[in-house]
């Protein structure tokens, strides 16, 4: 069994404000996702694995530089993901775990997922491949997100508020999430 926040407890122990906004931003997200599966059996997710996976797709946020929510590391808060991914992979190896699922929502999160051409196009410093959520349940945790900001945790977003804070990073992204606003709200 995977305890998510005994692996988030690995790398948080020395920062408990961050410790304490990830895992209420965490909880949020899963609740959101739980939520969706309840109203949503058709799609057979496996809930086990949305709150786990919910609860650490922003595992990575500690090594980036974003101290108005308490990261104090160095790199840019796009890379968090990725780190994220890196990490869990990691982690699972080491503690004979399989993390793989985890590690895909990890890097597969922002936005609404991030193409190689806008990574090329913006001149993101991740590795030049697709970054999109593809299964069902990395899409429902991906758009579970979406709702939740760190920077503001006490608020759920609207659709609408969503929709805005997805505009500045093209049509294409807004166009996903309304896609999947159809399918489950």
């Amino acid at each position: 069994m995977i305890d998510p926040i005994e692996i988030i407890d690995c790398y948080y122990s020395n920062n408990t404000g961050l410790r304490e906004l990830l895992i209420k931003h965490s909880n949020q997200v899963a609740g959101k996702a739980l939520s969706i599966a309840d109203n949503h059996p058709e799609l057979e997710l496996d809930r086990d694995f949305l709150y786990q996976g919910a609860m650490l797709h922003d595992i990575g946020i500690f090594k980036t530089n974003a101290p108005s929510i308490f990261c104090y590391g160095s790199e840019p808060y796009i890379c968090h993901g990725y780190i994220g991914a890196v990490l869990l992979e990691e982690y699972g190896r080491t503690n004979n775990l399989d993390l793989s699922r985890h590690a895909r929502v990890a890097c597969r999160h922002t936005g609404t997922g991030l193409t190689q051409e806008q990574i090329i196009r913006d001149n993101l410093p991740l590795p030049h491949i697709d970054f999109l959520p593809e299964t069902t349940d990395e899409i429902v945790i991906c758009f579970a997100d979406k709702f939740f900001s760190k920077s503001r945790p006490e608020t759920e977003k609207t659709v609408q508020q969503v929709r805005s804070s997805l505009e500045k990073f093209g049509c294409e992204t807004v166009t996903r999430f309304d896609k999947w606003t159809e399918i489950f709200l």
